[in-house]
């Protein structure tokens, strides 16, 4: 062996090992407590330093500033935080195995839908709460994909929403021996990822689309142990909201999209958050149950009314689901039921379709009763409207609201 032989063999080992110890620092030392953090301090100066450590944060200062997404109040400083940046969306999954999930607790907004074969999905809607911080590094998921209707959904929250997902349904075109592409194998109503691209979520200036697929190990990465059971690699996804946030902002995405030079909410309309946050000492609905498909009762859910709190108390399955981070259960001050019409099993892979665009009628539970309510929402990109039977606007209780997508006359158990 030559001398440059001799060389170029010592440098690539040298970067071999430097590979792998990067790894491993990086995948197996902890990455935070599980305890609360206090940071340095909350003063704007050193802010962003404090919210790059894990844990949570508490923020000082009168909370006079009104969160436009689900109507919490907060401090000036969360407020200059978050009007840097635009709501970040994530397909977060509800596989029985994916439980204990991670961040839904400081999620704004969440809504649940099937994905496929009676398993739900939710997408995760992260503004406001998110800045209180997390015990974990990548503080979300498990991540999964991307389906149209929640697309739907997602192109309210900005011009081009911040969409976080693993893959989603697409084409799907097998190939023949010669290797030539044959026929789609999926219904063209189901095409998510092609969607995505035409409403032009991937384009330069408005890149706002986040899968996995296109992102770093910095910012998504399998922890198949996480919760202390080997989970399969599906249900593994984790990413930090963190991060997100820094390649939305790499790609010129913040409070301003850069292909318009206009803010993100220009035309977004905040919901109502005129309801009075009283408990109520003689709920109507202390209970409220249902099942997204008959017979799938490992995705069946129920809300418990939490007098003292007024909150309600979410259960999966007759179990209480708690967040991984914070091991609290997971509460709403909000539960709306929407119902839409379904297509089920569109094509050979079973995908469904729910029509979140059109008008429907659901049930609004909050305070412990429940208003009966109708909804509208007049193209992709229009606001979903809310309304109670007397044609007025719905007043939300300020806090995390959950929204259900129901089939149309889906049975809603609750006592009264």
């Amino acid at each position: 062996m030559n001398l440059k032989s001799k060389k170029l063999k010592f440098i690539g080992l040298f970067f071999l090992i430097t590979s792998l110890s990067y790894l491993v620092f990086d995948r197996f030392l902890p990455v935070g407590a599980t305890s609360s953090l206090s940071p340095v301090s909350t003063s704007p100066d050193n802010a962003d330093d404090a919210r790059q450590q894990t844990g949570f944060i508490n923020f000082t200062g009168p909370k006079d500033q009104v969160c436009p997404i689900n109507g919490t109040l907060h401090t000036q400083e969360e407020k200059d935080i978050w009007q840097t940046r635009r709501p970040l969306l994530v397909m977060i999954e509800n596989h029985e195995e994916s439980r204990p999930q991670s961040g839904l607790s400081n999620a704004d907004i969440i809504y649940e839908a099937v994905a496929e074969g009676g398993i739900t999905r939710l997408m995760a809607i992260f503004y406001c709460t998110a800045l209180r911080g997390s015990s974990q590094k990548y503080d979300i998921g498990p991540v999964r994909s991307a389906r149209t209707y929640f697309l739907d959904l997602a192109s309210e929250y900005a011009d081009y929403p911040l969409y976080a997902h693993v893959g989603g349904a697409n084409c799907s075109a097998p190939r023949d021996e010669a290797g030539n592409s044959l026929a789609c194998t999926t219904d063209i109503r189901a095409q998510a990822l092609e969607q995505i691209s035409q409403y032009g979520w991937t384009n330069k200036g408005s890149w706002g689309d986040l899968n996995q697929f296109s992102l770093s190990y910095r910012v998504c990465r399998r922890e198949p142990s996480r919760t202390g059971e080997e989970r399969a690699t599906e249900h593994s996804m984790y990413c930090s909201t963190e991060k997100l946030w820094e390649i939305a902002a790499d790609r010129s995405l913040t409070n301003i999209t850069e292909a318009s030079k206009k803010s993100w909410d220009k035309n977004f309309s905040s919901w109502s958050f005129d309801q009075e946050d009283q408990p109520n000492s003689a709920p109507s609905t202390p209970n409220i149950s249902f099942d997204f498909w008959s017979g799938y009762k490992q995705y069946a859910v129920s809300w418990q009314y939490d007098q003292a709190n007024n909150t309600y108390v979410r259960h999966n399955n007759g179990e209480k689901q708690i967040d991984f981070n914070s091991g609290q259960p997971l509460v709403a001050k909000n539960i709306l039921v929407q119902f839409v019409k379904e297509t089920r099993s569109v094509d050979e892979h079973k995908h469904n379709l729910y029509q979140v665009i059109g008008r429907g009628n659901g049930f609004l539970f909050q305070n412990g009763d429940k208003v009966d309510i109708t909804w509208t929402k007049a193209s992709r990109t229009a606001r979903t409207i809310f309304k109670d039977k007397s044609g007025q606007l719905i007043d939300f209780v300020p806090g995390q609201i959950w929204i259900e997508i129901l089939p149309i006359a889906t049975p809603i158990d609750y006592e009264s």
